[in-house]
């Protein structure tokens, strides 16, 4: 019990050397996160739909032969 106390102890003496953001702080990198997120999705849909075009071009059939 004592080693889980002591463990406790640490921890929570650990945490209080830590700098905390600012709340200012938290909210800009939140929104930059969203706008990260935002712009990765936007790039890797358009590649996805210039893909499926290009892929359904080459397996399209011709009509040659036929």
């Amino acid at each position: 019990m004592t080693r889980i106390r002591r463990f406790i102890e640490e921890a929570y003496s650990e945490l209080k050397k830590v700098t905390w953001p600012t709340r200012e702080q938290t909210r800009n990198l939140t929104v930059l996160v969203f706008v990260i997120s935002a712009a990765v999705g936007v790039y890797i849909t358009a590649f996805d739909l210039l893909f499926t075009a290009v892929v359904s071009v080459a397996v399209e059939p011709s009509g040659a032969g036929l």
